[in-house]
């Protein structure tokens, strides 16, 4: 038996998109930078950022929606996509580059921003809410 899990904290690229399913489900994407911090023996700072893309379903998908604005912090636990190889998911920008996207399916959200931005904390997804209907699986 194997089990992985994934928690992340960082704070929101952009607004949250929603939209429905044509079964009615609620589904919301993230995009959520994480940001380490470190200072090197010798004094000088440096930082990283990772870019995820993270799935809400349902009521969780509703909230997130509902409440959740770009620069909002977050901290979201779920599982990992990977693509066919067990790696990231790798696409084309724009520009002809190449890029890599991190995608994770949320199965719990916890809103970390001030109560001023409407936030009220954890938000444990819906029984049977990491399994996504087939059109988006």
């Amino acid at each position: 038996m194997s089990y992985a899990k994934l928690i992340i904290v960082g704070n929101l690229g952009r607004d949250p998109e929603m939209r429905y399913t044509s079964g009615g489900d609620a589904v919301t994407n993230l995009n959520v930078a994480v940001t380490r911090k470190w200072t090197s023996k010798d004094g000088v700072p440096g930082e990283e950022t990772t870019w995820y893309r993270a799935t809400c379903w349902r009521r969780t998908a509703e909230i997130a929606a509902q409440y959740l604005h770009k620069g909002s912090q977050v901290m979201l636990e779920g599982r990992l996509n990977p693509d066919a190889n067990g790696g990231p998911r790798l696409y084309e920008k724009s520009d002809g580059t190449s890029g890599a996207s991190f995608e994770l399916t949320v199965e719990r959200l916890v809103l970390l921003s001030s109560r001023s931005d409407n936030s009220f904390g954890d938000v444990p997804a819906d029984p049977g809410e990491d399994v996504a209907p087939d059109e988006f699986a």
